[in-house]
């Protein structure tokens, strides 16, 4: 009986468009029935439909956690996926149709906390899943782990595009990529102030893939940057309390070279246009 009814809430679970509060009240409804099967949490006494459900239930409550944005719940429902994803394919009755893009989405989450380490460690728990090629290659899979590859590139044009509306695997992607976007000009920042001493209004604005011009000089303002005749003056070494030149003088190289790839890839978007 209960997984009758179980099976019936997940039917109305897998829309996406369903509002959280919804969402939130038949979640609630089925974890009740999971308790009534003794299935909340894996054991060696579940039987494998019973554990089917239960993962996809998690499963679908961290889906609709992203797309109400929250972010809370949706970590709390990975955490109680994992002991899930921990056991052997053979222990469900059918495979997941979401854990790849559940797992996909924690490693971007990760991402954009800038939880590197946890980043790594959890893509490395990712070979029981296929080869490396098998891996990356994978719709959901590969996403956030290009986007980090870039970003430790410096690759920002690359990351940019991949996190446009039409670029991203699916609507979850879209609400961390809305996350990661400020981080990302945070970082793009930190390298034109190590980079140069000034850069033109407009060129700051397509490095920064900023709309306006009144978003140029909230952003600058924020960054305590000085805009004078069109032009966007960066703080001085000193004031950043740089004493270290060598080792300044090789971060400009680095950032003046990354600057440079992302002003250009921003050009040749303003010419497609």
């Amino acid at each position: 009986m209960a997984d009758r009814q179980l099976t019936t809430l997940l039917t109305q679970l897998r829309t996406p468009s369903l509002p959280f509060s919804q969402s939130t009240t038949l979640l609630s409804k089925a974890k009740l029935l999971l308790l009534q099967l003794s299935a909340l949490t894996p054991s060696p006494t579940v039987p494998p439909p019973h554990l089917t459900l239960a993962r996809e239930v998690y499963e679908l409550g961290a889906l609709h956690a992203l797309r109400a944005k929250n972010p809370d719940s949706f970590t709390r429902y990975v955490s109680q996926l994992q002991p899930f994803y921990d056991l052997s394919p053979s222990s469900f009755s059918s495979p997941s149709q979401n854990q790849n893009k559940v797992t996909a989405l924690w490693l971007l989450f990760l991402l954009t906390q800038g939880r590197y380490t946890e980043f790594h460690s959890d893509l490395e728990g990712l070979s029981t899943r296929g080869s490396v090629a098998e891996v990356e290659n994978d719709k959901f899979l590969g996403y956030p782990i290009k986007l980090e590859r870039w970003l430790m590139e410096g690759a920002y044009d690359r990351v940019w595009k991949a996190m446009k509306k039409g670029e991203v695997p699916s609507e979850e992607f879209g609400v961390l990529c809305e996350v990661l976007t400020p981080q990302i000009r945070r970082e793009i920042a930190s390298s034109s102030e190590r980079a140069y001493p000034s850069l033109p209004f407009l060129s700051a604005q397509s490095l920064l893939f900023l709309d306006s011009e009144g978003a140029v000089i909230d952003f600058a303002r924020s960054r305590g940057w000085v805009i004078k005749d069109r032009t966007i003056y960066f703080p001085t070494a000193a004031e950043m309390n740089v004493n270290e030149e060598g080792e300044q003088e090789q971060e400009q190289e680095v950032s003046q070279m990354v600057i440079e790839n992302t002003l250009g890839y921003a050009r040749q978007l303003e010419t497609i246009v």
